[in-house]
């Protein structure tokens, strides 16, 4: 497609988006080009959109925003031999170098050289068009359309967290926080076949949310005592698995108390304090492991059969689908309405 333009939308200042139009890609030999049609709005658009920075991660507009994205191959590059046109895939948006000890033991995801869609300084993909290495466009089911396909990559955090937890059937695990990742999460446990799920937040609407998936309880944490009830609905025996995708004070406290001893919890969700308490000591006594989270690796291919193979609705998770001329209102919203919205969409095409 050369000399074509594509419209793109871009952060231009703090809550501040325009459209802009930019040549559209050519693929290199490894690459396709995929014609975007959905891009989900994940917590860290948010967070760059909101507040321009994520730690050491800063924002310099004009900056596009935008990872969680699938669409259709319209053109493939001359060595591309698994891809063709017309496939529809989700795309996983991390480039890593290959060669570093991380990406040779697998866990590429720790690669200190990664190129990340929409992680400062690397453009995201608001934008009708990408060209993306082959080997990361993964090629979806003809059951499973292209806006699960975009939601396969907030899927796959979860994946990752229920993976690392090690939950598996005839166990209880609670989830802290009912935001995307951590109903993300909760789908991943069910997935996994772990026998009683328990959702943690504040939000009426959230918790709604996680009971309609198939969490088995909910507790809103402003009006029960978490622990005393995580206790009563184990017999007293607590948690063999928490997933905290909240980062906050509370949910460390009441994650480690509702464990039992040995059990494992899973921290998923950044905390907005660097400073948090922890409560060590309760940790030592029951000697629980503690693991942490980022990103994923090696989960696309189990993600995608698990939502083809119905043991996963995603579309269950999406609050909103906005057009793409319409980006600016569904950040916005997104930004100003956290308590209603889970999942906002974006439809590229």
């Amino acid at each position: 497609m050369p000399n074509e333009k594509m419209k793109v939308a871009v952060m231009t200042g703090l809550g501040e988006m325009e459209f802009v139009e930019r040549p559209v890609p050519s693929p290199a030999d490894d690459e396709v080009l995929v014609k975007l049609e959905y891009v989900g709005v994940c917590g860290s658009d948010l967070h760059y959109y909101e507040l321009g920075a994520i730690g050491d991660f800063v924002v310099e507009p004009p900056f596009v925003l935008g990872h969680e994205c699938a669409g259709t191959v319209v053109e493939i590059g001359k060595g591309v031999t698994d891809l063709k046109k017309g496939d529809r895939v989700a795309l996983e948006p991390g480039i890593t170098c290959g060669k570093c000890e991380f990406c040779k033991t697998g866990r590429y995801n720790l690669c200190p050289d990664v190129i990340f869609f929409a992680t400062p300084p690397v453009d995201g993909v608001f934008q009708e068009y990408v060209a993306h290495k082959a080997d990361l466009c993964f090629k979806l089911p003809d059951n499973v359309s292209t806006l699960e396909g975009a939601l396969i990559e907030p899927l796959a955090v979860g994946f990752h967290a229920a993976n690392q937890s090690g939950g598996i059937v005839g166990q209880t695990a609670v989830v802290m926080g009912a935001g995307c990742i951590g109903l993300m999460s909760l789908l991943a446990l069910k997935a996994r076949s772990v026998s009683t799920v328990v959702v943690v937040d504040v939000m009426p609407k959230r918790l709604d949310k996680a009971l309609e998936i198939g969490a088995d309880a909910a507790i809103n944490a402003k009006e029960k005592d978490v622990t005393a009830e995580i206790l009563n609905l184990t017999g007293g025996k607590g948690a063999d698995v928490v997933i905290d995708a909240a980062g906050s004070e509370a949910t460390f406290e009441q994650g480690v108390d509702c464990l039992k001893k040995g059990g494992t919890l899973v921290f998923v969700g950044y905390t907005p304090d660097e400073q948090a308490k922890f409560p060590v000591n309760v940790a030592l006594n029951k000697e629980l492991d503690l693991k942490t989270v980022f990103r994923y690796r090696n989960i696309y291919p189990m993600a995608i059969e698990a939502v083809a193979g119905g043991k996963i609705d995603l579309k269950s998770i999406v609050t909103k689908i906005y057009p793409f001329d319409d980006v600016k209102l569904g950040m916005d919203e997104s930004v100003k309405n956290k308590a209603d919205i889970v999942k906002s969409v974006i439809q590229i095409a």
